[in-house]
């Protein structure tokens, strides 16, 4: 290494001066040293393999070298350039240190597949991975990489679950995938599971044709026969899909629903004028700011005695799902704004929409599973850490 005067220097002045240096010296000692430690390990798997060492001449010996040829090795320090590997003239001498025609140790092939995970694209990969290798890899070879992605999204969709939720939010999301007939939409049916503690976690994810009584059953019963039976569920959260209501008749029948306002209020707004918009809108967000269901019903009253002359559709489509939207107020007040819409699993699609953005389609169906199983685990890895207080205002 390089050496500094440091007498007439501070400690700060010493560390600064010295750490534009310190990796530029030590990860290329390093990288030498652990070549000359695998490659030492390498001859004496061979030794102990032909059970002899160079040159000896011994009866137990179960064959001879054969030369070596080299191989790169891509590590968590970065590449090894021209790694030394022998060879027996026998085929049965396959190397420990590392797999059978392997150019990355596991630990880098985590690193791409963690990288993935986190949001990152499989262009992006590569590049982002050289500055920390030294070696770029390929968008090609990210995305084998993470085919083996495969493995924990059937481990994600069989995973036991713990019947400890109190609220399940359910909702869907649209995405192109191509099919032997070309590209195609898919929906994603998503369940959302709140704690009474504040806790969120995205329990289970599907892909199916269309959304419907049928898929939707099936995606409810796989949750109750994998533990969440709902004996803790103080309500259910929906967009109000007809098909996800008869669905949840079946496997929840006695769970209270709550529809969600964003949709309904969407519904209201499909049936107005556009220029009715902005005052009767606003004045409908009064109904779920009340400050009881009681002071929510007058506030009701007030707003449809106001427009049910001017906007007689639209009274009639919030009017009758009154019942439903006003259902969080038999929960806790501190729950109120987080259980009155599915925003929360609106805001898990948008991770997902942000994620799939550079890509007009998915390849196929396993890809899609891989991208949002990615997301999903992101988004599940960072709720995981303790919250300081049960329901945040802006959960």
């Amino acid at each position: 290494m390089r050496e500094v005067d440091f007498s007439d220097r501070t400690v700060t002045q010493r560390w600064r001066q010295i750490k534009p240096n310190l990796r530029e010296d030590l990860i290329p000692w390093t990288r030498n040293l652990l070549k000359r430690l695998l490659e030492t390990s390498l001859e004496e798997e061979l030794e102990v393999y032909l059970r002899a060492a160079p040159h000896e001449r011994t009866e137990v010996r179960r064959g001879h070298r054969n030369g070596a040829y080299t191989r790169d090795l891509t590590t968590e320090l970065g590449s090894l350039r021209d790694l030394q590997v022998p060879r027996a003239r026998t085929a049965g001498f396959q190397p420990q240190v590392f797999g059978r025609y392997a150019r990355r140790q596991p630990g880098v092939n985590q690193l791409l597949k963690s990288a993935f995970i986190s949001g990152v694209s499989t262009r992006q990969v590569g590049p982002l991975t050289a500055l920390l290798l030294d070696d770029a890899v390929s968008a090609s070879t990210v995305s084998r990489v993470t085919q083996t992605l495969g493995a924990e999204v059937a481990r994600f969709h069989t995973r036991p679950l713990q019947d400890r939720y109190a609220y399940l939010l359910l909702d869907g999301v649209r995405l192109l995938v191509k099919g032997p007939l070309g590209a195609r939409k898919r929906v994603v049916l998503c369940a959302y599971g709140l704690t009474p503690a504040g806790g969120r976690v995205l329990l289970s994810f599907r892909q199916v044709p269309a959304e419907r009584e049928a898929t939707w059953a099936a995606v409810l019963q796989d949750l109750a026969q994998r533990g969440l039976l709902g004996a803790r569920l103080r309500l259910v959260v929906t967009d109000g899909h007809p098909g996800l209501l008869a669905a949840l008749d079946l496997v929840y029948p006695f769970v209270p629903r709550q529809r969600c306002w964003v949709h309904k209020l969407r519904n209201v707004a499909a049936k107005l004028p556009r220029r009715l918009h902005a005052t009767c809108l606003v004045e409908a967000k009064a109904i779920y700011g009340a400050a009881s269901q009681r002071a929510a019903v007058r506030a009701f009253r007030r707003w449809a005695g106001r427009w049910r002359g001017a906007a007689p559709r639209a009274v009639a489509c919030l009017e009758q799902d009154l019942e439903a939207l006003l259902a969080f107020f038999a929960c806790p007040r501190a729950h109120w704004r987080t259980v009155r819409t599915t925003n929360a699993i609106e805001r898990a699609f948008r991770e997902v929409r942000w994620r799939t953005r550079p890509m007009s389609c998915f390849t196929n169906e396993a890809s899609c599973d891989r991208i949002i199983y990615a997301v999903i685990h992101h988004l599940n890895t960072k709720w995981e850490r303790p919250r300081r207080r049960e329901f945040t205002q802006n959960s």
